[in-house]
């Protein structure tokens, strides 16, 4: 039996690591926020703009309406913390189907799982075992609006049970929410150049947009990780075998910054108090333009990533990025590698992450992989 300290279970919670800076932006269910997939994750975990594939239902799900086969399943596994404990991680599983041409259906389930506690008062006791975990089930419909334009809207239920027993007559209770996701996707036509093709994509989506999630009756409220992400990129087709995709995306939380409301210099439990009075449309309003700092502060709360995807006979793929936050929100800083082998209908895809944070990142050094299968009938979209 696997052993997780409440440390442990805190440190994943908050999400973020330690930082000087109480402007540090924190949600609920954090878990929504880790690329679930090793495709998205080779190229500093962007997924927005990127061309569609079996995992679009957590990135862009009107990436769907421009799948090139009829259906597709995908599965991944993600270690998450694997240097400390072993039984922490994320499993995801999505399906998409395309109705015709013009329109498609997503669905998708995340699972994250943070292992078996064993709480004890004393150390004599005999404990109590308690097995947090959290989850999202996702549907998604898209539709062509144009030969190159798609949109989608999609729904989440989200269930985060990480409450712990106090005794051993006390059963944990799981906190739950609802939320939307509404997102767009463009691909242009093939056009030729001087040497070589190209097409251009763009997305954009509005995620996990919905009321807070309460853990405890009359407790505090705590935000959902609403988050905007919009990106674009350009393939350089060089010839029938052989694709580089350059893809660029920004993230920003639709979540208020933490204020010191009074002005006492302190953001303390009254500051507290007034933060969590804001409601969810307020907060998305406040998000854009609530920075104590001003502008400059505001722009900090964006991070950005760059990645590159090189496709040789739709066969073999290699994949690298690099992701940045300021140090001052976080201090997420990495690269990260990847690589794809596609065999007939199935794809394995791997990643790999490396730090260049002095923040330590919780899947640092962690090998993640999924799996894709495409079946069907083939769509051509040029």
């Amino acid at each position: 039996m696997k052993k997780l300290s409440i440390l442990v279970l805190f440190a994943f919670v908050c999400q973020l690591s330690a930082q000087d800076n109480n402007r540090v932006i924190t949600t609920a269910v954090p878990f929504l926020t880790i690329a679930a997939d090793a495709r998205s994750a080779g190229m500093a975990d962007m997924g927005v703009a990127t061309s569609a594939d079996a995992f679009s239902q957590q990135w862009n799900p009107a990436k769907f309406a421009f799948a090139e086969r009829k259906m597709g399943i995908g599965v991944s596994y993600t270690p998450y913390l694997e240097s400390i404990i072993t039984d922490i991680s994320l499993l995801n599983a999505t399906f998409h189907n395309k109705i015709d041409d013009q329109s498609a259906f997503g669905i998708g389930i995340r699972y994250f799982t943070l292992g078996e506690i064993e709480l004890r008062q004393f150390a004599n006791d005999p404990g109590t075992i308690a097995k947090p975990n959290e989850l999202a089930l996702d549907g998604s419909y898209s539709r062509k609006l144009s030969e190159t334009f798609s949109m989608s809207v999609g729904g989440r239920y989200i269930r985060s049970n990480l409450r712990l027993p106090q005794d051993n007559n006390v059963d944990s209770q799981a906190a739950s929410s609802f939320a939307v996701d509404v997102s767009g996707f463009y691909r242009s036509r093939e056009k030729a150049y001087n040497s070589f093709d190209g097409r251009w994509r763009a997305g954009f989506n509005f995620s996990n947009l919905g009321g807070k999630i309460q853990y405890d009756a009359g407790g505090q409220e705590n935000f959902l990780p609403a988050n905007l992400a919009a990106g674009f990129g350009f393939d350089f087709i060089l010839d029938q075998d052989n694709v580089v995709g350059i893809t660029t995306q920004f993230n920003k939380l639709l979540v208020p910054t933490p204020q010191d409301f009074n002005g006492d210099g302190v953001l303390d439990r009254a500051d507290n108090d007034e933060y969590q009075a804001i409601g969810f449309f307020e907060g998305i309003g406040k998000s854009f333009g609530d920075a104590p700092d001003g502008f400059g502060e505001e722009l900090k709360e964006f991070t950005w990533a760059l990645g590159a995807e090189y496709t040789y006979q739709d066969s073999f793929m290699i994949r690298t990025g690099y992701f940045n936050e300021s140090e001052e929100k976080g201090s997420r800083k990495y690269f990260t590698l990847g690589a794809g082998f596609a065999f007939k209908s199935a794809q394995i895809d791997l990643s790999y992450l490396f730090s260049t944070s002095q923040v330590r990142n919780p899947l640092e050094n962690t090998l993640r992989f999924s799996l894709t299968f495409s079946l069907g009938e083939e769509y051509f979209n040029d």
